[in-house]
Order: structure tokens, then sequence, then C-alpha cells
């Protein structure tokens, strides 16, 4: 027969024990809910879609608020169909979300630029280059967007 002491033991055990299981089932099950909505998005992106891509994106951001990539494809997304405000606060959430994430520097920086921000997305270069030393695609891409915004005077995409 088992003591006081043993029982209250495994009770706690119990007590604690399903609450973690289930938030870990949760999280596996909100990544795999969104799934199908980032796949169509993606395919809508790659089409230059993007209008198309964003009610993919919302799904799939409800289901997974704190992933950083959909809130840098929503941004990107918005910014392409000129959303500018949707796209700054989805940018800015990837970023709370992932200070270094490459491709919300990359796409903010290229949205200061449209914007007419040649100093703001500057600053945004320069945490690439801290980032990337020995330089990335991102750090590149948006370094060709400046050089072009200087010489032309405006973004064009």
């Amino acid at each position: 027969m088992l003591s006081l002491r043993s029982f209250l033991s495994i009770i706690v055990i119990i007590v604690f024990t399903i609450p973690a299981y289930a938030a870990g089932s949760d999280e596996e099950d909100t990544a795999e809910t969104a799934k199908p909505d980032l796949t169509a998005a993606k395919e809508f992106i790659e089409a230059k879609r993007f209008k198309e891509a964003i009610p993919h994106l919302k799904r799939a951001r409800a289901a997974d608020e704190d992933n950083a990539d959909i809130h840098n494809w929503l941004g990107y997304s918005y910014r392409k169909i000129g959303k500018f405000e949707k796209s700054m606060k989805n940018y800015n959430r990837a970023l709370e979300l992932n200070s270094e994430h490459k491709g919300a520097l990359e796409y903010k920086g290229e949205l200061y630029l449209q914007i007419g921000k040649l100093t703001e997305a500057k600053k945004l270069q320069a945490k690439l280059r801290q980032i990337c030393p020995e330089s990335c695609e991102e750090l590149e891409d948006l370094n060709d967007a400046i050089t072009a915004f200087e010489t032309v005077g405006e973004y064009s995409y």
C-alpha cells in the first residue's frame, strides 16, 4: 500500500507532466496546421500572385503566430501590392521574433527605399553586415537596391 507521501508525489508528477505533454502536442499540431497554407502561399509568391498568397499566409499565421518566416512573407506580399503599413507591421513582428532574420532585414530595407527613407535602409544594411561579415544573398540584394536607389533616386522592384 502507498504511503500518503508517495501518493502525493505521484499526483504532483502527473499534474505537471500532462500539461507539458499537451503543450508540445499543441505546438506540433499548430505547425502541421500551417503547412498546407504555407505551401500554397509560397506557390503564389513564386508566381508573383501576392494578393492570392495573403489569405493563405494569414491562416498560417493564425495557426503559428510566432513564426518569423510567416510574418516576413506577409510583409513581402503586402509590400509587393503597395500596402506599406501592413508590410512594415509584419516585418517588425518578424524582427521582434528573430532580430537577425536576414530576409526581414533585407525586405524592410527595400521597403524603406520604396518610401524614400535611405538612411533607415542603410541602418538595416549595417545590421546585415554584422550578421553576414562574409556577405550573404540578403546583404548583396540590399546593397544592390541601395546602389540603384542612390543612382536613380528611387527604388524600382
